[in-house]
């Protein structure tokens, strides 16, 4: 028997987790626009709520065209499984729901997108969960960060606003060494400029919304499980290792293996928490992921071209991105992310806050957002926007200082996105 063909990622981003329709013969995914799937009878019914059958029950749950996107996702990224939801913050829930309980901890990264420090350092207090932030360049402080009720390590691949590239490798050495599983948002890289898993991520997490749909249209998340963790190897993880009581003492990792954690994200955690996907949603998610690695090579063959430009503009303090040679963390891409940087970076103002603010008003082409990873070109002040809520000190931290404008880099044409940004700056 032949082996199955090894296909490339263009082809992938196509035709992964997809068939014509067996029913009409649709050649693109349908929407299955159904809340229940009728049962053939008792038994397929009981077979389904008890696990022993893998099927659609009601929408909550799975649902056939969300499937399709989550089957295509987690292959994209190497992994065994995926899970899709309603956004890229409902996924960090959703990923760290089976992992934490009262009392326990994750060790984060400074640099995140401000809703997720918000998200870390606020809102999952009423879970009594709690985050510790470190500068993940800082190995030794990773390590002493971690202590008995510490449950995972969360990282971006491509960090939002700023474009830092963390050092998967070194911070998955952190927490193999640990025990721990790593989780690595990898929304702004997508799987086809960065696959954290083959740096040793345990859980891949996305925003949907951003540039795997690339138009602007829908929200969404994703978790991608790369079935490599061992759930079992210490009482850590009761959720996934211990008896369910809801599911007749089902223990999730004996019983499913390296799909435990998917299973357990759609049997528990979509069942109970209900972050659930639209079939709209996913059917246009889809659509985008056919052309991301065109999408992709422009917006880096793009955001090298402004980022170049911007450096060396008098009005301009310092520019972020990872693809400059003047980059502290450029020798990273080459590892991490090899097919180019990303279209996301900031850049700082030498006249600081009221410039940006005045920057943002004087553009035309770009459109002034809180959103990132779409076609257009994308510009936002994160001060005064999206890590309004954070200190000073922590807004530096993660990269969003109060002299600096975060931009998304589109796929015009480099040249007007250029003078775009130079009649603005004329008018600062």
């Amino acid at each position: 028997m032949s082996e199955a063909p090894q296909y490339g990622f263009d082809t992938l981003q196509v035709h992964a987790g997809a068939r014509p329709d067996p029913a009409t013969g649709a050649r693109q995914t349908p929407i299955y626009q159904t809340t229940a799937y009728v049962f053939r009878d008792a038994d397929h019914a009981a077979a389904l709520f008890n696990l022993q059958e893998v099927g659609y029950i009601y929408s909550r749950l799975t649902n056939p065209t969300v499937s399709v996107l989550a089957e295509r996702i987690a292959t994209l990224e190497g992994g065994v499984g995926g899970i899709c939801c309603s956004s890229g913050h409902a996924a960090q829930i959703m990923a760290l729901f089976p992992l934490m309980g009262p009392e326990r901890n994750l060790v984060a990264s400074t640099r995140l997108y401000g809703g997720t420090v918000t998200q870390f350092s606020q809102t999952i207090k009423r879970f009594g969960w709690s985050a510790k932030f470190v500068d993940f360049d800082d190995l030794d402080a990773v390590r002493a960060a971690i202590d008995e009720d510490t449950r995972a390590i969360f990282c971006e691949a491509i960090a939002n606003p700023g474009g830092y590239i963390t050092d998967l490798d070194a911070i998955a050495g952190v927490a193999d060494a640990a025990g721990l599983p790593l989780i690595v948002d990898n929304t702004s890289a997508t799987p086809y400029l960065c696959r954290p898993i083959e740096h040793g991520a345990t859980l891949v997490v996305h925003s949907t919304t951003k540039y795997l749909t690339g138009n602007g249209t829908v929200t969404g998340g994703a978790i991608v499980d790369s079935g490599r963790f061992d759930w079992s190897a210490s009482d850590k993880f009761p959720s996934l290792a211990h008896p369910e009581p809801a599911y007749h003492g089902l223990k999730f990792h004996e019983t499913f293996g390296p799909l435990a954690f998917t299973f357990h994200g759609i049997a528990v955690g979509l069942r109970d928490l209900g972050m659930t996907m639209n079939p709209q949603a996913a059917h246009y998610t889809l659509m985008g992921i056919e052309t991301l690695s065109l999408r992709m090579q422009r917006h880096v063959e793009n955001a090298v071209k402004v980022a170049s430009w911007l450096e060396s503009h008098p009005k301009v303090a310092r520019v972020t991105y990872a693809g400059l040679p003047s980059s502290p963390w450029h020798e990273r891409v080459a590892r991490i992310c090899p097919k180019g940087a990303g279209g996301l970076f900031t850049f700082a103002l030498k006249d600081g806050y009221e410039a940006c603010v005045r920057l943002v008003g004087a553009v035309n082409l770009f459109s002034h957002v809180a959103n990132l990873g779409d076609t257009r070109s994308l510009i936002i002040h994160p001060a005064s926007t999206t890590h309004r809520q954070l200190s000073e000190a922590q807004q530096v931290a993660a990269g969003a200082a109060p002299d600096t404008l975060r931009v998304s880099i589109g796929i015009e044409d480099a040249a007007d996105i250029i003078a775009d940004l130079e009649q603005a700056l004329a008018m600062v």
